[in-house]
């Protein structure tokens, strides 16, 4: 067997098998290729891992490509980011196009609220999670607040919230003793490379502003913007992609947002993989099936393609970026704030899974009815929370368990 077939079938398996987020996700690519094949030193593979954390986008899907390029260099990086976003991605496919045939069927509904009030529990453990390792002072804490109540109280968008935090961490007095950085591995990408991937990424973007598709172009403008903000994992940026899908641009409503955040959590792969959801989804809605199959494969280039562009660019030079001391202030700046962008995500989500409806009000978010409250849902998170709480189950066994109930109490 090559090398580059065991490449093929590691990172595939790897695909089909990465439930559970990033961490889940990290930790499987640890165990295949430093515990057990010794592909990369403990040393290297953190490298990697921190270099990835800098750059937008979805980590664990980075991690896989950077692997792949010091493996094999380019086609190993496309071999391995390929075959660690597809498997998801087919599912995705499926069940988005599912959903758009049968998601307002009662029995539908059911098993979604199952599989949301499991969201609840999970994404509220990665809330927690992330908190003990981000905030690691009174300076953090207020970060993460000021970001929650920028988000939720006064509606500011995303990027400007990110980009404020960046700023204050790099302007921080710098640590007292920077690590010195290590020689770089491997030589530069080529400029040509970069320019290569670079007009292949935006490439469908004169093509439809030409051919007049206004939709499409839309969804890839917006998508390749999100491509370039996604810093902190799919979660932190799930909140500004709901407040702009939802009530800027009405491709779609809340109910289903939410709907397309649960499903994305029943799939292998990065999260991220939810933007295929909204894009094939909105496509459908205006065009039927074959044009939400078009707006998902164009929604999923715009996403992922500019991953492969940032690791070819600079992973020769990861040991240098992740000494940084200014970067690295940066994004611990950055993951402070994303604490309560996830803050912000997290209690959008929960009330308008628990509540069927929401009232404007002139200053500060919509509020829930009271009278409107889905009773069903609370037993769900209980049982959810005992599953992935006291039981430790994992989310591909949970989130079937809670759909499945979620249909009984649906039936009663």
């Amino acid at each position: 067997m090559t090398d580059r077939t065991l490449l093929v079938r590691v990172f595939l398996r790897t695909g089909l098998l990465s439930f559970g987020g990033p961490a889940a996700q990290i930790a499987l690519m640890h165990r295949e290729t430093v515990e057990r094949r010794g592909w990369l030193s403990e040393e290297q593979f953190l490298r990697g891992l921190s270099f990835c954390m800098l750059l937008p986008g979805p980590e664990a899907m980075q991690l896989a490509t950077y692997i792949g390029w010091r493996l094999r260099g380019i086609p190993g990086g496309l071999i391995a980011g390929t075959l660690f976003t597809l498997p998801g991605a087919l599912v995705i496919a499926v069940l988005a196009a599912l959903y758009a045939a049968h998601g307002t069927r009662p029995e539908t509904a059911s098993l979604l609220l199952g599989v949301k009030a499991a969201v609840i529990v999970i994404v509220a453990q990665a809330l927690l999670r992330l908190s003990a390792k981000a905030l690691k002072g009174p300076a953090d804490l207020a970060l993460a607040a000021l970001s929650f109540a920028a988000l939720f109280l006064a509606g500011l968008p995303f990027p400007l919230i990110i980009g404020f935090a960046a700023l204050w961490g790099a302007l921080r007095p710098p640590p007292a003793q920077d690590v010195a950085p290590e020689p770089h591995h491997g030589t530069p990408t080529k400029p040509t490379t970069l320019l290569f991937w670079a007009a292949l990424w935006l490439a469908p973007l004169p093509i439809l502003h030409l051919t007049g598709q206004a939709l499409l172009f839309d969804l890839a403008a917006f998508f390749a913007k999100l491509a370039v903000l996604t810093f902190g994992g799919a979660y932190a940026v799930l909140a500004w992609m709901a407040q702009e899908v939802v009530e800027t641009r009405h491709w779609l409503d809340a109910a289903q947002m939410i709907d397309a955040l649960g499903l994305a959590e029943t799939t292998p792969g990065p999260l991220i993989l939810v933007t295929q959801f909204v894009g094939q989804l909105a496509g459908h809605q205006a065009g039927g099936l074959w044009f939400g199959l078009a707006a998902g494969a164009l929604t999923l280039w715009m996403t992922f393609v500019p991953c492969f562009l940032w690791i070819f660019a600079g992973a020769p030079h990861v040991e240098a970026l992740t000494a940084r001391p200014r970067l690295r202030a940066a994004l611990a700046a950055i993951t402070a704030a994303v604490v309560g962008v996830i803050a912000n995500l997290s209690l959008w989500f929960a009330l308008h899974t628990l509540f069927a409806e929401t009232r404007a009000q002139p200053l500060g978010p919509d509020w829930p009815v009271l009278d409107s409250l889905r009773w069903q849902a609370l037993p769900l998170i209980a049982l959810a929370w005992g599953l992935l709480g006291p039981l430790k189950r994992g989310v591909p066994l949970v989130l079937p368990l809670c759909a499945a109930a979620g249909w009984a109490i649906g039936s009663l």
